[in-house]
C-alpha cells in the first residue's frame, strides 16, 4: 500500500446502514483526505430535471412533488422490491459516476493533488467497484449496534432500518473482501486510533 510518485491513493470506503462509514471519512478528511460522498452525490442526481423525469416515468408522477422527489415514498418503495432498487440504481448510477469522475479529474488537475481520495460509497461491492481502488476499506460494526444508532438519529423504525440493512450485501461478506477493516463497535477513541493507523499507511512512501 505505497503511493506511487505523486499519484493520490484511491480509497474505496464502505460498510452497511449505522457501521460509520462517514465518521471514518471525516476523521481521514481531516487528516488531508479530498472525500468524495456518493450518498450525497446521488441526491445530486435526483435533483437533476432529466434524471428526475425519468425517475417519474418509472415509479409513477406521484413521487414528484413540486418539482422535488418525494425521498421517503420512493425509499419506502425500492428497499423491499429488489427489482425496483435495480430500475432506481439504473437511473442513478451511471449520473454518480460520471460526476465522480470529473471530480477526481478536478482534484488531479490542482497544482498539489490530495494524498488520498477517498470515495465513500455505501453500494460500492454490489455495484462492483471493488476493483476500482487501490485500496478497499470496510467500516464494520454489530447488526444491532448499528441498528440503534439509525433509529436513534433518523426517525425511521428498527424494522425500517433492518429492511434497508437487508437491501445490501451482508456485511461479514464485505469484511471478508475488504483489504482493510475498521471496528467501529467501540468508542470514538478506539476509532480514532485506527483510522490514524491506516492513514499512516496510506501515505507511507
Amino acid at each position: 500500500m505505497s503511493l506511487s510518485g505523486s499519484k493520490p491513493r484511491s480509497v474505496g470506503l464502505t460498510g452497511n446502514i449505522g457501521s460509520g462509514k462517514s465518521a471514518v471519512a471525516r476523521l481521514l478528511q481531516a487528516r488531508g483526505a479530498a472525500v468524495i460522498d456518493a450518498d450525497a452525490l446521488a441526491r445530486d442526481a435526483t435533483r437533476d430535471p432529466a434524471v428526475l423525469a425519468r425517475i417519474a416515468a418509472a415509479f409513477g408522477p406521484d413521487l414528484v412533488v413540486d418539482g422535488a422527489l418525494d425521498r421517503a415514498a420512493l425509499a419506502a418503495r425500492v428497499f423491499r422490491d429488489p427489482a425496483a432498487r435495480s430500475v432506481l440504481n439504473g437511473l442513478v448510477h451511471p449520473w454518480v459516476q460520471r460526476e465522480r469522475e470529473r471530480r477526481v479529474a478536478a482534484l488531479l488537475a490542482q497544482p498539489e493533488p490530495p494524498r488520498v481520495i477517498v470515495h465513500d460509497i455505501p453500494l460500492l461491492f454490489e455495484v462492483g467497484l471493488e476493483g476500482a481502488f487501490d485500496t478497499v476499506v470496510v467500516v464494520d460494526a454489530p447488526l444491532e449496534l448499528r441498528v440503534r444508532r439509525v433509529a436513534a438519529r433518523s426517525g425511521l423504525s428498527e424494522e425500517e432500518v433492518r429492511a434497508r440493512d437487508a437491501a445490501q450485501l451482508p456485511l461479514a461478506e464485505k469484511v471478508r473482501r475488504a483489504d482493510v477493516v475498521i471496528d467501529n463497535s467501540g468508542d470514538r477513541g478506539a476509532l480514532e486510533r485506527q483510522v490514524e493507523a491506516l492513514w499512516q499507511v496510506l501515505v507511507a512512501p
